[in-house]
């Protein structure tokens, strides 16, 4: 694919989200403008994402061009290469997805109450800000696009702004994204003051000492993991995600997180460039802390969009268990095995964007059929749902890193990389990796035990509610949108060494050292070390697994198997079993709660009602909230209380504050 076509599918991708959000200003006067025009166009700017960031990769482009916009000493500027080709084409991915599932997710608020304007409109200019974010050249357009991306979330967040819970979400959200988006302001000042101007080609040749390009990185690690949703600045993930409509949930799961990763890689592997090997060692330990926190946390909830937005914390933390062993070996001179710990993060950032994705579009299907977040009040839902129950089950098989499926591959590779750590020539450094890699085990086993509990609790036993019992399978467009993703988790999973192949244009990019044995051994194996040192061979595993399956399938099948008899399990003579029976989200998760409690807020109690029956509620809250939010909280609200107090009304004590504040300003000057 050529330079130019590239460049013209993203001005195509670009375009598209824009002309969408100008049509849907007339959605309200012309309803069937969202599925004639609004979601047509955001389908064709994910296809042309898609195009232009796959184009990219294969090609390994390096493309830099100037736009006339912006200030007259300052235009934009823009750059594609390899890095920003990859989060083209996960933008493109999920946009393609969700808009083909808004057909039938948005088909009963065609006639509600809710305007469709506002949800047409930031729909368009969400997408655009992640667009322009991955591709800006210069912070000057990097922020523009940051605060587009970040506003326009934002009102779809608060979309239905009736809810308060809604409108409490959104004003954290904000609060925190603009507090992320002032510390990175302020690690490019650190880099354009070292650097001479505000385009990044300038901040690359930029001479800093180590103390000011470790103030660079924190700022840069600070505000790119306030948006990523690192511990312990996670808290308005779990608020906003579950509050946005299902199809917006997804692409700020999926995408909008990664955004936030591609600007941590651009800043600290790109424009600053030699990293330090402390630097790996804070982004690794942060990130283990959010992996293993956001397994846990999840697994202490019961509202299905809020426990998958806890996930989300979770593999951000893996992600950025890579990226730290990738800074950990660069900073001590192992280009090689730096260059597998990136490509380990960046696997695992595609694959969690799919099956991410795909496990939100399939909370909001259950939330269109039944109406129901609280998995408490679900069950069953495999019979009423037999197709949204199996994409989702493939999606819960992914996450949890189990083979054939993608999410096993990054996280092999993650562990591989950890195991290089006898490399390392330092004792504590070695001792600190294996620590990481077993927390990220540990993980990895707890996310496995998550999802059982949700897929055995929302598909599987009775219907709990009557909402459960009348849930029906969702629209065409919506169920092709999660069989899409679904292939894709398998796709990615059975073909690994050709996405290590796309990957590996960026650590050669970045680090000047690519992967060079990961296809030793041919297509069939991935080997990224050595191919003695480990290797696996997904298709092959595939092959066997189904080889296993026929075989139990036909010996299940033969004659004397045919005679047995089906019946009702033995009830031991109790009543016959019902759904009040069965294993709920908390009693599943009550051994975990009891082990790890003590990093949650739990209030739990049973009240017994007037008929003599029991009620059980428990409420899990981040302990974050009161050990580091609230304080700050009643800092703030006392500091104004106290400088509202000068605010007396009384025109001589203003008179007297303006006397006061001209006498010290002489006393300055002078």
């Amino acid at each position: 694919m050529s330079n130019t076509t590239i460049v013209l599918f993203t001005a195509l991708s670009i375009g598209s989200a824009l002309s969408s959000s100008a049509v849907a200003l007339l959605s309200d006067r012309l309803p069937r403008l969202i599925n004639y025009a609004i979601l047509p166009l955001l389908s064709l700017a994910g296809m042309a994402g898609v195009i232009a960031g796959l184009g990219a990769l294969q090609t390994g482009i390096d493309l830099q061009f100037t736009l006339p916009f912006g200030l007259p000493w300052l235009p934009w500027h823009i750059h594609i290469d390899a890095l920003a080709g990859l989060f083209l084409t996960l933008i493109g991915l999920l946009t393609t997805a969700a808009s083909l599932y808004a057909r039938g997710y948005l088909q009963e608020y065609l006639s509600g109450s809710d305007s469709l304007i506002p949800l047409g409109v930031f729909s368009g200019l969400f997408v655009t800000g992640m667009l322009l974010v991955v591709i800006a050249d210069d912070a000057f357009l990097f922020m523009i696009a940051w605060e587009l991306m970040s506003l326009s979330s934002y009102f779809l967040v608060t979309w239905q702004h009736e809810n308060s819970a809604n409108r409490r979400a959104g004003f954290i959200y904000l609060l925190m994204a603009h507090v992320g988006a002032l510390a990175i302001l302020l690690g490019y000042g650190v880099l354009a003051g070292f650097g001479g101007g505000f385009e990044f080609a300038l901040m690359r040749d930029a001479e800093l000492s180590p103390l000011w390009a470790s103030v660079a990185f924190g700022l840069a690690f600070f505000g790119f993991g306030m948006k990523a949703g690192l511990v312990p600045i996670h808290v308005w993930l779990p608020e906003a995600h579950p509050v946005a409509p299902s199809h917006i949930s997804a692409l700020m799961s999926g995408v909008m997180l990664k955004v936030a990763v591609y600007g941590f890689i651009r800043v600290v592997f790109d424009l600053l460039g030699n990293p330090q090997c402390s630097w790996g060692v804070v982004v690794l330990l942060v990130g283990g802390i959010s992996a293993l926190y956001g397994v846990l946390a999840a697994l202490m909830q019961h509202d299905l969009k809020r426990l998958l937005a806890y996930h989300s914390v979770e593999n951000i933390g893996i992600i950025f268990i890579g990226l730290g062993l990738s800074l950990l070996f660069a900073g001590t001179h192992h280009p090689l095995l730096a260059a597998l710990g990136l490509v380990a993060a960046l696997f695992h950032t595609l694959n969690h964007a799919v099956f991410k994705g795909l496990l939100f579009l399939g909370a909001g299907a259950i939330l269109h059929s039944s109406h129901q977040r609280d998995m408490e009040s679900m069950g069953g839902l495999l019979r009423r749902m037999p197709w949204t129950g199996f994409f989702f089950l493939i999606g819960c098989i992914s996450i949890a890193a189990l083979p054939p499926f993608n999410g096993f591959v990054s996280e092999w590779l993650t562990f591989q990389t950890a195991l290089q750590a006898w490399m390392l020539d330092n004792g504590i450094l070695r001792s600190l990796v294996p620590i990481t890699a077993a927390m990220l085990a540990l993980t990895g086993a707890l996310a496995a035990a998550c999802f059982v509990k949700v897929y055995g609790v929302v598909f599987l036993g009775q219907a709990r509610s009557r909402p459960a019992r009348r849930a029906r399978e969702v629209s065409l467009s919506m169920r092709i949108s999660q069989g899409g993703l679904a292939a894709l988790c398998l796709l990615l999973g059975i073909f690994p060494t050709s996405i290590v192949n796309l990957l590996n244009q960026i650590p050669t990019e970045l680090l000047g050292q690519g992967l060079t044995h990961y296809a030793e051994h041919s297509w069939l194996w991935l080997t990224p070390v050595e191919a003695e040192a480990a290797s696996y061979a997904a298709p092959l595993l595939l092959v066997g697994m189904l080889l296993l399956w026929a075989g139990m399938a036909w010996w299940l099948r033969r004659g004397e198997m045919r005679q047995v008899r089906r019946s009702d399990p033995w009830d031991c003579g109790f009543a016959t079993p019902n759904a009040r029976m069965q294993y709920t989200a908390s009693a599943f998760a009550q051994p975990i709660r009891h082990v790890y409690g003590l990093l949650f807020d739990i209030k739990e109690d049973v009240k017994t009602l007037p008929d003599g029956s029991r009620r059980h509620h428990l409420q899990v809250d981040d302990r974050f909230w009161n050990l580091l939010y609230l304080p700050i909280t009643r800092i703030v609200l006392s500091s104004a209380r106290r400088v509202s107090q000068l605010q007396t009304g009384q025109i001589r004590h203003y008179l007297g504050w303006m006397l006061a504040t001209l006498v010290v300003l002489l006393w300055l000057i002078m």
